[in-house]
């Protein structure tokens, strides 16, 4: 185990699988304690025993439907007494949606805003006096290179995604000019090897993973799809006190896509 992250007190949204998952582990091997909160409880709590395995007490599982303000005040509150405190908010819980704006219905925009965007609101907002009393402390809110760019076939998701950028930004201006040792910053990664991907093969009338890969990295200079760890990686950096004077930036993790 390295040291890293030794003392951090992390809570991490939609932590049972993706990027969450890669990033609670990531964590815990850097000497973290997390909180790991999904709406798929038993996921969660399935790798809080798998971590707690390696290190007892490492890891906490919390239920969490993230779109709702009532369970984030009633999760945190949890959270900050299981682990002592809480240093570090990953705002990772999201999902994907496809549509343009003449083929989206107002009723998934509503569901995907209030999940993308609505809980990073929420996530800050709350976790806030957390954050103050355990100084120094880092929001990571995980956006998308699709929060940067914008594609026809991605109204809301692109909309959402690129609210969690700017919020971040608002969030460290804040907290910076308040006076906080809180920093704020958004990772903007491109297609990575999640279940997000799972349904982009259909949604692309592709008949496999293997087209789909394909279709995915001609846009990407380094010619592949992203693992999780490569965010993980990242995520460590921005929680740890090597990056004690970054804040309001977007990390990019998109193999050369926007260097283009």
């Amino acid at each position: 185990m390295s040291e890293r992250l030794l003392g951090k007190k992390a809570l991490i949204t939609g932590g049972a699988s993706g990027l969450g998952l890669a990033i609670a582990k990531m964590f815990v091997a850097q000497g973290a304690q997390v909180a790991i909160t999904d709406i798929n409880l038993g996921g969660a709590q399935q790798l809080s025993d798998e971590l707690n395995a390696v290190r007892q007490g490492s890891a906490h599982a919390f239920a969490h439907d993230v779109a709702s303000e009532q369970q984030w005040i009633d999760v945190l509150s949890q959270a900050n007494e299981a682990m002592g405190g809480i240093s570090i908010l990953v705002n990772n819980a999201g999902i994907g949606t496809m549509g343009s704006i003449e083929d989206e219905s107002f009723e998934n925009w509503k569901r995907v805003m209030s999940i993308d965007a609505d809980s990073v609101f929420l996530g800050c907002k709350h976790a806030m006096k957390y954050l103050k009393e355990n100084q120094p402390g880092s929001i990571i809110n995980m956006s998308s290179i699709a929060g940067l760019y914008a594609a026809g076939s991605m109204a809301g998701y692109n909309a959402a995604k690129a609210a969690v950028w700017l919020l971040s930004k608002s969030v460290a201006l804040h907290c910076a000019s308040s006076g906080y040792d809180i920093r704020s910053n958004s990772i903007h990664p491109v297609f990575i090897r999640t279940p997000i991907l799972d349904g982009i093969t259909d949604a692309l009338g592709l008949e496999n993973d293997k087209q789909r890969d394909h279709v995915l990295t001609r846009g990407i200079p380094m010619g592949r799809i992203g693992d999780p760890d490569d965010v993980a990686y990242a995520a460590v950096y921005l929680a740890s006190d090597e990056s004690r004077f970054i804040t309001g930036i977007e990390l990019k993790i998109d193999g050369g896509m926007s260097a283009q």
